[in-house]
């Protein structure tokens, strides 16, 4: 069984759409993206500042972008039993993905979260990260330096949010007290803690609102916050919007990955963190990133092996 993982915000490059940047497949999201930006993405990464690549709205726009046009390339291999989740924003593609809504829907809703999370979190909020600090010295530093838990990953790798000097402060200590690595991520602003709860009922009434595809032609869709298996939109966009302000469990929904038998996981990007995340986790499984493919030729290739046979009739 093959998932595909749609990745969340961080750091952006000039050569993210390079493998897609002239398939006529992913040319619809390309033009649905320039909706969003007023700017060619393919461009927009090409010209724009580092600054202004990590800024929050282009950024997830940029996010979403990636992953669904790399899932364009490659749609008419998947099969029915393949596995969708996504990181944080990524959940945004993933629906998409999985056959909710089409990609222009999906980068449209993504433009409306992005600016509700603006509105709601205020300008000096931040996500930095943890990793190998024990659960009763890490909540004592939250408390000292008034930050939240935003992401629970495995191995003791936390991502956390708050105000930029808190988080700031709280990792330089964090190292003190013996952290294997500490640093701020490239997210300017403090997704998935209480510092955005304006955000959510707003995010809820525009994806109830949405223009969704029938049920029937979805693909197996996890919840990015805690794995649960999503069985229709209607049940689900309230925890969808409820995310926002309220901490990811990303480990839980790869040990329903493993649950569910899946050998093969396709990371879409941007970039590679979540593959490598989850080789590391769930070392038996073939993890690969779609931007270590050099072509779309090879990574349809990788793709479409050990794909069940297409019912001919």
């Amino acid at each position: 069984m093959l998932a595909l993982l749609c990745g969340g915000q961080g750091t952006l490059s000039d050569k993210i759409f390079d493998v897609v940047a002239d398939q006529p497949a992913a040319e619809p999201v390309f033009v649905a993206a320039t909706a969003c930006l007023g700017e060619d993405p393919r461009e927009f990464v090409r010209s724009r500042s580092a600054d202004e690549l990590t800024a929050n709205h282009s950024s997830q726009i940029l996010t979403v972008t990636s992953a669904l046009a790399i899932h364009a390339c490659i749609a008419d291999l998947l099969t029915e039993q393949t596995a969708v989740a996504g990181y944080s924003v990524g959940e945004m593609a993933a629906w998409s993905v999985a056959g909710i809504w089409a990609a222009d829907e999906a980068l449209r809703l993504t433009d409306v979260r992005a600016r509700l999370m603006e509105d709601a979190a205020g300008p000096d909020g931040r996500l930095g990260y943890v990793r190998g600090l024990d659960q009763s010295t890490l909540e004592r530093l939250l408390e000292t330096y008034r930050c939240e838990i935003a992401i629970r990953n495995p191995e003791r790798l936390v991502v956390l949010g708050g105000s930029e000097q808190d988080v700031i402060d709280l990792c330089q200590e964090a190292m003190r007290q013996g952290a294997a690595r500490s640093g701020l991520l490239a997210v300017k602003i403090a997704s998935h803690t209480s510092r955005l709860a304006g955000a959510c009922k707003p995010l809820q009434h525009a994806l109830d609102a949405s223009r969704r595809f029938p049920v029937g032609s979805q693909r197996v869709l996890l919840a990015g916050g805690d794995g649960e298996r999503i069985f229709s939109a209607n049940g689900a966009t309230a925890k969808l919007a409820r995310q926002v302000a309220h901490p990811i469990d990303w480990s839980a929904t790869l040990e329903t990955l493993a649950e569910l038998g899946v050998s093969r996981v396709l990371d879409l990007g941007p970039g590679h963190a979540l593959a490598e995340m989850t080789q590391a986790f769930l070392p038996d499984l073939r993890c690969y990133a779609a931007d270590g493919f050099r072509t779309v030729q090879g990574l349809r290739s990788w793709v479409s092996s050990e794909q069940p046979a297409r019912d001919q009739t």
